[in-house]
């Protein structure tokens, strides 16, 4: 059980579903991002769903914890899962439980779909047919060109790019801030997403480069909502999302290139096992062995 020791804990632990509002208040006025807390939300709507919503925090076993199951991907799992982490740990942080119970979170598969040439015009053809306003297609297509082009994280890099720091001359957008400390880099620019970008700063030169009104922060911060649209639209799988792109990005650049340096440099990466997943040499090699003439031959 999550209680284990001998002295008395000062109060009754609390069922985990009335303890959440506590936590709430906490996740509230907590220094982490944006992003930390409405992972957090999410992970405890999900558990308030479960059959250990109703149980005291002192009762809640590791077994208990490992019987859960959620619905949809292992990801939607483990938000869950270490969301309830983060709730345990604090519950003894405030001496409510003796010790939080160790649990293993779910075995989650990396993505694997890329978001490739194919995909974009059928995503950019749906778009179109959906007839959105003008400016809001606009905005649609040149994100899901930018990531496939530039392959920069979407919320973090590529909603963010800010006009001054775009070097028209040397051709690159140079990312102040990132996920890691290694993603603060430069950003080559093919020569689509030079002409995209002239276009979209034409007679500004300074301030973001998707603005949006409708944000606090002043800039785009989603497509996800137009994205989902235009993927049924285009009758992609629903495993595809904005993000492919990027590894698309890394897959293209890194059979083009050969150079793993240069992938984890532009992309932002510092483990080499992360840069690695966008190596496919592999499906090169069983292809080339299939289309030797030797290969075709009857016997």
């Amino acid at each position: 059980m999550a209680v284990q020791g001998t002295d008395p804990l000062p109060r009754k632990a609390p069922v985990l579903l009335n303890y959440s509002d506590r936590f709430l208040g906490w996740l509230e006025n907590a220094t982490l991002g944006q992003k930390t807390k409405t992972y957090h939300h999410t992970g405890l709507r999900l558990l308030n769903t479960t059959s250990i919503a109703g149980m005291r925090l002192d009762r809640i076993t590791a077994d208990d914890v490992e019987a859960l199951r959620f619905p949809k991907s292992a990801s939607n799992a483990n938000c869950a899962l270490r969301t309830l982490r983060r709730m345990l740990h604090k519950a003894e942080e405030w001496k409510l439980i003796y010790k939080t119970p160790k649990f293993r979170l779910v075995k989650e598969h990396g993505r694997s779909l890329i978001l490739d040439a194919d995909a974009e015009m059928k995503l950019i053809a749906a778009a179109a047919a959906c007839r959105w306003r003008k400016g809001c297609f606009e905005t649609f297509r040149d994100v899901v060109i930018l990531m496939r082009d530039s392959g920069m994280r979407n919320e973090r890099e590529l909603y963010r790019i800010r006009i001054e720091n775009i070097d028209w001359t040397g051709k690159f957008v140079f990312v102040p801030d990132s996920k890691t400390p290694g993603g603060r880099r430069r950003v080559p620019m093919s020569d689509r997403v030079l002409a995209l970008l002239r276009e979209r700063c034409q007679g500004r030169s300074e301030g973001w480069v998707f603005p949006s009104k409708r944000s606090r922060s002043g800039h785009l911060t989603t497509v996800g909502k137009l994205f989902r649209k235009a993927r049924d639209q285009a009758g992609l799988s629903k495993d595809s999302v904005l993000y492919c792109g990027r590894h698309d990005y890394g897959s293209r650049v890194l059979k083009e290139t050969g150079n793993l340096a240069a992938v984890m440099k532009t992309m932002g990466h510092k483990d080499v096992r992360t840069a690695m997943r966008y190596q496919h040499p592999e499906l090169d090699i069983v292809r080339e062995a299939l289309n030797h003439p030797r290969s075709m031959m009857i016997q």
